[in-house]
């Protein structure tokens, strides 16, 4: 069964860390019709990312941290670097060469796409088409289901994906050993590596940020099992995944529930379940 996934990671110049980390005032951002990979706006990657670009910066690179979407603006800086769009140069670059027949930014065969749900009581609740979800007191999430089946909506290099478990656990094994053959070595380190130095982050105590993920720095200040260097994130559709080199360990979850699937107790459940 195929379920949203979020594809992060396809970074081929480390130049770019400075835009992975920046910030912009998110809530401005969509009243102006920005959106992401979630939402459904119908304009193209450019213009979207034209939008973001009249947005002030919610602070000076490197002097704070804030999850942004930066990782879109690199989807587009991709486009002009490959001179192609963004899906083409995904697959060329990263689905193909690793045989993720499975993976896309819209899903082929609708039948086998899972059927999304929300965290509710007592028990989840089917996710409207749209739906706002709140992620934290203040900010919400914005969601479209039906973008994952329309082959026009514009590629997002942050969020969007659909895909299965089977290929992504290709992705991240290719990751763990090294990046052949989709990434250099040397890319893999930046990756997988805590680029805000002592910077807070929204994700607690222990915890950094690399190109693409959060980076483990301290397991018991992060109160878990994991060793240290673990690359981790997840998707708000519902999907959580980590990279555990020290234990030669790749491992993902995919659910259809948002936020449980992501941030909830399963992850963590199951996290503790295999290290036990």
């Amino acid at each position: 069964m195929l379920s949203r996934s979020v594809c992060r990671g396809m970074i081929v110049a480390v130049a770019l860390s400075a835009v992975a980390s920046a910030a912009s005032a998110a809530d401005h951002f969509l009243t102006i019709g920005g959106g992401d990979g979630p939402s459904h706006n119908q304009v193209s990657l450019e213009k979207n990312v034209r939008r973001l670009a009249s947005v002030p910066l919610l602070f000076e690179p490197g002097k704070s941290w804030n999850y942004s979407l930066g990782i879109d603006v690199i989807g587009a800086v991709l486009e002009r670097a490959d001179d192609a769009p963004l899906d083409d140069v995904v697959s060329q670059r990263v689905t193909d060469p690793l045989g993720m027949s499975d993976t896309a930014f819209y899903c082929r065969e609708p039948s086998r796409l899972a059927v999304p749900y929300v965290n509710d009581q007592p028990e989840p609740v089917l996710m409207s088409d749209p739906a706002i979800v709140m992620l934290l007191p203040g900010t919400a999430i914005r969601y479209s289901p039906s973008r994952a089946l329309n082959p026009h909506a514009f590629p997002s290099g942050g969020c969007g994906m659909v895909g299965t478990a089977e290929d992504f656990i290709r992705f991240l094994e290719a990751v763990r050993k090294g990046g052949a053959p989709i990434l250099e070595r040397r890319s893999v380190q930046a990756m997988m590596s805590n680029q805000i130095g002592e910077l807070p982050t929204l994700l607690g105590p222990g915890m950094g940020f690399g190109i693409g993920g959060a980076v483990l720095t301290d397991p018991a200040a992060a109160q878990t099992p994991q060793s240290a260097g673990t690359l981790t994130w997840g998707g708000v559709y519902g999907h959580n995944w980590f990279i555990d080199p020290q234990r030669r360990l790749s491992v993902v979850s995919l659910s259809n529930t948002a936020l449980e699937g992501m941030n909830g107790a399963f992850p963590g459940q199951l996290r503790d379940a295999i290290y036990s």
